[in-house]
């Protein structure tokens, strides 16, 4: 049987290579964007399996409608993607409020009001796929780049708790950790808070120097997660697991160090 999915960020990157390799297959997509022209293409070209909606995901009314949208159209909704977002360069101390609060907004705020219009729908079926994109950088950390690692570790934080909660009612969540990719997320998604001259140095010893990975190389990885009967709770999509390990390990040999003065600390 066909399933329905609810895309965010459809318009290009990880979100347009995913519905497309869905319609490919026969599914039914609700491509959500900021720009619903963008989705022309794939509503030429797959007809009535696309339902194109206009969405800015940090509009929690709207977020509810165009789930509902999605679901009276299709009569389902079996798989929910939180694509959309964007990542902030700058120094911690070199972010403003309101370019950390736009941040919050749409990479982990969008993503939960997506996360609450799904899940009664899903519960309800007793079955469903919430897959976060948290990126690698839900796990780990750079330089100049704060506020989206905030966003992407609260995610993933919340979606912990979140796969505990719904695990009885047959909805499984996917934390999609995607390494560096040539999605276009530098050149046209990403935003800069204004420099400070003490961190001249600091930008140029940081700048991102990465090889990247082919984002159609990904289709199928995000197919077998969303058909597996036990999707995991999280994922790399990508080369990032040597490196992040062995961050986790160097965490644990400083956990262990320490582990007398946090036993002390017990009373």
């Amino acid at each position: 049987m066909a399933k329905t999915w609810f895309i965010t960020g459809s318009s290009r990157g990880f979100g347009r290579e995913w519905a497309e390799v869905a319609l490919e297959r026969g599914d039914h997509v609700a491509a959500t964007a900021r720009n619903v022209t963008q989705l022309t293409p794939l509503v030429e070209r797959y007809g009535d399996a696309v339902l194109p909606v206009r969405l800015d995901v940090t509009d929690r009314a709207a977020v509810h409608e165009a789930v509902q949208l999605a679901h009276t159209h299709f009569g389902s909704l079996d798989i929910a993607v939180n694509n959309a977002g964007y990542g902030h360069f700058g120094m911690v101390e070199e972010i403003d409020e309101d370019e950390l609060r736009d941040q919050m907004d749409t990479n982990f705020f969008g993503a939960v009001w997506v996360t609450q219009a799904v899940l009664p729908l899903m519960r309800a079926q007793r079955s469903g796929r919430i897959l976060q994109v948290t990126s690698e950088g839900g796990v780990r950390a750079f330089p100049g780049i704060g506020a989206y690692h905030a966003s992407k570790w609260a995610l993933e934080g919340l979606s912990e708790s979140l796969a505990q909660e719904v695990a009885a009612f047959g909805v499984h969540i996917t934390n999609v950790e995607p390494g560096p990719y040539a999605t276009d997320w530098l050149a046209r998604g990403a935003r800069h808070s204004e420099g400070h001259p003490d961190y001249t140095e600091v930008h140029a010893a940081t700048a991102p120097d990465f090889e990247v990975g082919d984002p159609r190389a990904t289709r199928d990885a995000i197919l077998r997660i969303v058909d597996a009967d036990q999707p995991p709770l999280r994922i790399f999509l990508g080369k990032s697991f040597p490196d992040v390990a062995g961050l986790y390990e160097e965490r644990l040999r400083t956990w262990r160090q320490w582990q007398p003065v946090s036993l002390a600390a017990f009373g």
